[in-house]
């Protein structure tokens, strides 16, 4: 897929994620217990053959960097692939990125020099597995000047999505975000054309929209808002990709910039049946590995009776030591421990957390390299949460990275 060149928007400040984001970009934060979230966007690609990549970042980057350098050497830059860090660089005045579309044009630089006849541009926060070799052979036999990828949903979700209104050729005339009323998909007004974030241009096609956006005094210099209004109301040829099925039934796809979004998308991993399948060998996820000892359970012996703990329903990560404990419905990143009669449930654990003897968690995040007392209860009495931690509307409670439990 030489003639492609990608983008992936991974710069936003990721407020909503907040306290996940007080120290890293969002697509940097941990997810499914080894991954990062921009690691899905990254799989994406290199699967789908597309390994001409820019990653273009801003807020707090330091993790994010460090982990793309250290786990995504896997292009070869002798066949002319890479994945590249752009920050901003003030190329074209003295602002940094103001809006999605702003950051391409601030970086116009980069397809003047590779040329590519197709720019796909992707977020660097979603977890999905999408093949975009099919949306481009999609958008060449449409002779389209730019494909959006969208997926159907509920009606109901309009008001947090960007809403695609389309005609019975899935031509796209018309841009809503996040209305209170939505327009529908052709023949069925119960669902909505939600997009994914994902474009696919002409290369000329997005020069010149992005040229005209630029030169507009008050423009949020936003694709969704801005760029593709822009070109439905101009001459574009502006086609939908619908990401369904052989079924026509929407694949999975998250947008977890909020708590509870986070949340919930990582214990979709641990169902019986997880409809998102991280042990599909035709489509691995990738990541940086750190070198961890294989995960240990221990059994205790309590007086005459063996306690061997339990643990089901669990993601488990390397290093992790689990001691006579009870992990059900968990995601347990690397380096755990887990001490004697400790209680955790529906929660996700980051690395090197330390939960004490008789502890117990329930609905809960809690960030790296927390200690947690023995002895201590969270997710348990939402009110003193409410006074120690972040609680979600949803009544999830996140421990932010490095905080002190004090034993309740």
């Amino acid at each position: 897929m030489r003639e492609a060149l990608t983008f992936i928007l991974a710069g936003g400040k990721g407020e909503r994620l907040d306290p996940l984001t007080r120290d890293r970009a969002k697509p940097a934060v941990p997810f499914g217990g080894i991954y990062r979230i921009i690691d899905f966007t990254l799989s994406n690609c290199v699967n789908s053959g597309l390994r001409r990549i820019f990653v273009l970042i801003q807020y707090k980057s330091f993790s994010l960097q460090k982990h793309i350098l250290a786990g995504w050497d896997v292009v070869s830059s002798q066949l002319g692939e890479f994945i590249d860090v752009i920050p901003p660089q003030q190329r074209i005045g003295s602002d940094w990125y103001k809006g999605t579309a702003d950051a391409i044009y601030q970086n116009l630089n980069a397809i003047y020099d590779y040329d590519p006849e197709y720019v796909l541009i992707l977020s660097g926060d979603h977890i999905y597995k999408m093949d975009y070799k099919k949306m481009i052979d999609f958008h060449q036999k449409m002779n389209a000047d730019l494909t959006v990828a969208c997926l159907p949903v509920p009606k109901e979700n309009s008001s947090s999505l960007g809403v695609i209104e389309v005609d019975d050729e899935n031509r796209v005339c018309g841009f809503q975000e996040k209305p209170e009323h939505p327009k529908t998909v052709p023949g069925d007004p119960s669902q909505i054309f939600a997009s994914m974030g994902i474009y696919l241009f002409n290369r000329n096609a997005l020069i010149q929209a992005l040229e005209i956006d630029a030169q507009k005094i008050g423009s949020d210099h936003d694709f969704g808002k801005n760029v593709i209004p822009q070109m439905i109301q101009g001459e574009g040829k502006v086609y939908l990709y619908n990401f369904v099925d052989e079924n026509n039934r929407p694949k999975y796809w998250r947008d977890i910039g909020t708590r509870d979004a986070y949340y919930q998308a990582n214990m979709d991993l641990v169902r019986p049946q997880p409809e998102f399948n991280l042990f599909d060998k035709e489509w691995p996820v990738r990541t940086y590995h750190e070198q961890y000892p294989p995960i240990r359970t221990l059994s205790v012996l309590e007086g005459e009776k063996v306690n061997s703990g339990l643990v089901v329903d669990s993601l488990i990560s390397g290093g992790c030591v689990i001691k006579g404990a009870q992990v059900i419905r968990a995601v347990l990143s690397s380096n755990i421990y887990i001490d004697k009669n400790a209680f955790i449930s529906d929660s996700v654990l980051m690395e090197g957390v330390f939960v004490g003897a008789h502890a117990k968690i329930k609905n809960a995040i809690i960030d790296k390299e927390v200690v947690i007392p023995p002895h201590a209860e969270i997710g348990y009495d939402l009110e003193l949460d409410k006074k120690r931690f972040a609680v979600t509307t949803s009544g999830i409670v996140i421990v932010p990275k490095k905080a002190a439990v004090i034993p309740t």
